[in-house]
Parts: structure tokens; sequence; C-alpha cells
């Protein structure tokens, strides 16, 4: 009976500090304006996983995707002021934080993949992150939404004449409104969430993002042709607050980093394998798609744009990040 009684009081113990632990555990919430089908999504629930593992569940994170807490720039916003624990967003709307960071918007600055990688996994990339605290923001781990394509609903498009008149929808970011008004086209920025229903109702003619995006927010329902430009790679960032951040301890802010950095890599992984299938997949749905496209030749009517760019970021900070190797 002693015994029995002992192993009862330890299981008790036991109980009562599990519980203990749960108990304590601090929900935090994250946004982002994706579906839960998106590369947004995989890295958001990646992100929460690994942090409270890191953590020993001390930590847990809710997620809430499709732009059910608003658009990016506001759920930055709300990063901002401390209203809303984390954001995963591309860094379109972030320029309008940390002006620094639209440099990676520059319609074609990045080779590829591995470059563009490269560039924001090392100095370059770090040196952009230590401007965000300064703006109330932590850039815990740059992130991937890909390279963006262009889809519409007037007419194929395979050459930069034809996007004349187009009424393209674009993120609240100059560097690509400059660019797309450069085209001749009409950027006319939008929040995400409002996207779809705008071009289902001839809001909007067309939109651009990469194929994950454009897979997994069914663009193909409501759009006849895709041309694949690649014009702009087009990073993301898992964010969170300086409020918060500051707040943590050193162990627990390591943790935040290498959670952002392990949902990072699960962003990635899900952008690659999809830009594997998307296209076949966007295809099969009866979208006309342009693979052959000069690039040289919308590269070539940029030139005006590419010259205010300079002004703005300082051609050295541009060939820093073109001639990386």
């Amino acid at each position: 009976m002693k015994l029995l009684s002992k192993f009862a009081l330890t299981a008790a113990v036991m109980t009562l500090a599990v519980g203990n632990v749960f108990a304590q555990a601090r929900t935090l919430k994250l946004g982002h304006p994706q579906s839960s089908t998106s590369a947004f999504h995989v890295g958001a629930v990646a992100f929460g996983e690994e942090l409270a593992r890191l953590t020993q569940g001390r930590y847990k994170v809710d997620l809430f995707p499709s732009g059910s807490l608003g658009g990016e720039r506001e759920m930055v916003e709300s990063v901002q002021l401390g209203t809303l624990d984390f954001v995963v967003t591309s860094t379109g709307p972030v320029g309008n934080f940390v002006p620094e960071v639209a440099i990676t918007d520059i319609p074609f600055l990045f080779r590829d993949y591995s470059h563009a990688r490269r560039v924001l996994d090392g100095a370059i990339g770090q040196e952009l992150l230590d401007k965000f605290p300064a703006k109330g923001l932590v850039g815990l781990a740059w992130a991937e939404n890909g390279f963006r394509h262009l889809t519409n609903n007037k007419r194929s498009v395979t050459t930069p004449k034809d996007l004349d008149g187009l009424k393209v929808r674009t993120m609240e970011n100059a560097v690509h409104i400059t660019a797309f008004r450069t085209f001749g086209a009409l950027p006319t920025p939008m929040a995400f969430p409002e996207l779809f229903t705008a071009l289902q109702q001839g809001t909007v003619d067309g939109q651009e993002n990469p194929i994950p995006v454009i897979t997994s927010s069914k663009f193909g329902q409501v759009q006849k042709h895709l041309t694949l430009t690649g014009h702009v790679y087009s990073p993301a960032l898992i964010m969170t607050s300086v409020q918060l951040f500051n707040g943590l301890s050193a162990a627990d802010k390591k943790a935040f980093v290498d959670a952002a950095r392990f949902g990072a890599a699960a962003m990635r992984k899900r952008v690659s394998d999809v830009e594997a299938s998307g296209v076949a997949e966007l295809r099969a749905q009866g979208v006309n798609v342009v693979e052959n496209v000069d690039k040289a030749a919308f590269q070539a009517a940029l030139a005006p744009a590419y010259k205010s760019y300079a002004v703005r970021f300082g051609q050295a900070n541009i060939d820093r990040i073109a001639n990386f190797k």
C-alpha cells in the first residue's frame, strides 16, 4: 500500500507539473494574407510547431490565414503597434514601413532562386533586417513568395507593348507601381484579400503573383491568360514586434529566430514543389500559358524606371545585389 501510495503521489506531482506547463503557455497570434493551402500557411504552421518544440510548449501560435485580420499592410501596422504578434507577409507593403527593403522588389534584380536566397541569407539580407527595429518591427527570417508572373483576362501578353492599357492589380508598393506604369499598364494598388472578387467582377483585368499564390488562390478560375514573365522575385518575411521581442529572454529570442528560419525553409520548399507542378495545373484548368518570354525586351522597356530606382536606392546598392556571386 505504501508503494502504491508513493507511485500515486509521484503521478499526481507529474500531472500537476505538466498541467502547470500548459497553463503557463502563452498564446500568440499570427496573421497572413493567403489561403490555408498556400506556402505562407505551410511556413506559418512549421514556425508555430517549431516554436512550441523549442520552448517546451511555453508558446502556442494561433494562425489566422486568408487575410482574416486584414490586408498585408494592415497586419504589418498591427504588428508595429503591438496588437498582432506575428505576420507572414510579402515584402511588397513592407517598404512603406522600412523603405530600404523595397530594393528587393526591383524587377529582374535576382537571376534565379539560388541567387535570391544566397543574397537574403547573407550579409546583405542581415543589413536590411537591421533596419527594422528602428521602425518598431523585427524581421525574424527571410522567407519566400516566389518569382512573380502576370495573369489577365484580356489578351495573351508576349511583349511589353501587350500590357498597354491593362488594369493590373499591384501591391501597395511604389517600385512595382513604377514598373507597370512604365510598361504602359494601369497599375491598381489593392489589398490581397480583395483581389479574387476584383478579378471576378472585372474591376481589374489582371494581377501578378508567383505560381504558388496563383494556384492556392484559385486565380485560374477567374483568369484566362498567364505569362511567365518572372519579372520580380518576391521575398517574404516572418515578423514580430519590437515590444514582444525585446521582452523575451536571450534564449527565447534565439528560439523565435530559429523557429522562423525553420518556417522559412518550409515555405521555400513548398514554393519549389508547387513551381514544378503549378503551370501544368493551370493549363489543365484552361488557362492559356505563354512560356517563352523575351525578358530582355521587358528589361529594356524598364530603362526609365531603372533610372528612378538608381536615384532612390543608389546604383552601387543595386549592383551589389545584382552582381552577387
